[in-house]
């Protein structure tokens, strides 16, 4: 029974497929706003979960625009090419980040992430 509003980033675990599209399972994660983080409500759907992220290093390429699963996995493919071979970091799954809401037309943010190992 508790509204938080719009969250940043919305995170989306996508685990790549051999050609690089996503597999069907994604994972969506939204940050909790500060002011609830020592006591999350509790989900009224037992499909959400609430996790705590552990800190990380990451290796990260920003896009602008309302991006769509092609520019993720686009944005995914310049980030490796730029890594090269000798970066190590997952390979298994990569984080897409949308910062800003639907209604905002210009001047929009996102990320891919690769999780440094």
């Amino acid at each position: 029974g508790v509204g938080m509003g719009m969250t940043a980033p919305v995170s989306i675990t996508a685990f790549p497929t051999e050609d690089g599209s996503f597999q069907q399972k994604v994972k969506v994660s939204l940050r909790i706003p500060s002011q609830f983080q020592a006591n999350p409500p509790c989900p009224t759907d037992e499909s959400i979960k609430i996790e705590e992220r552990q800190g990380m290093t990451i290796y990260s390429t920003q896009f602008g625009g309302y991006a769509k699963e092609t520019d993720y996995v686009n944005y995914a493919a310049k980030l490796k090419a730029a890594l090269g071979s000798e970066a190590a970091y997952c390979k298994d799954f990569y984080l897409c980040n949308g910062y800003d809401p639907p209604m905002k037309p210009y001047g929009r943010r996102n990320e891919v992430w690769f999780v440094k190992e």
